[in-house]
């Protein structure tokens, strides 16, 4: 999604550091596996930020969003997978996202609705998008912007 993670005005966070290699045969990888790197700037919980109130101008919130993957599974590797309460998961991610904005920040939200509808997503948070796109049937990556107002 970062076209420069190196620009000294992205910061990259994850709960994980760590490289994994995992099976995956696709596209005709001759080796049959593939190895994930996720090294961010700051370990955190996209649930409880370390960041004082009103931090950002823009954050851009990319949750997991498979709530069910094999043991095995390289997008389970590579993007995390919900927990069993995903839904109060991502409520506190969206509360988060706007505390850490500035008012009249921008949040920038990511969602692929292959296993959970984007519907049933946006009914965990009070905000409304303000304009957003999808990626066609076949892929249900939606991108969504937001605009925290003058009060929290």
């Amino acid at each position: 999604m970062w076209f420069d993670r190196k620009n000294p005005n992205v910061l990259f966070a994850d709960r994980r550091s760590e490289t994994i290699t995992v099976t995956d045969r696709s596209h005709g990888n001759a080796s049959g596996t593939r190895t994930i790197h996720i090294a961010p700037d700051t370990l955190m919980d996209f649930r409880a930020m370390p960041f004082p109130d009103e931090t950002f101008k823009l954050v851009a919130f990319d949750p997991p969003h498979l709530v069910q993957a094999g043991p095995k599974s390289w997008l389970a590797a590579k993007y995390g997978k919900l927990s069993d309460n995903w839904r109060e998961d991502l409520n506190k991610g969206f509360a988060e996202c706007f505390r850490v904005l500035e008012p009249h920040g921008v949040l920038v939200f990511k969602w692929n609705e292959t296993q959970v509808k984007l519907r049933e997503v946006l009914a965990l948070t009070p905000h409304q998008p303000l304009f957003g796109n999808t990626s066609g049937k076949k892929a249900g990556t939606h991108w969504l912007v937001f605009m925290k107002g003058t009060t929290p």
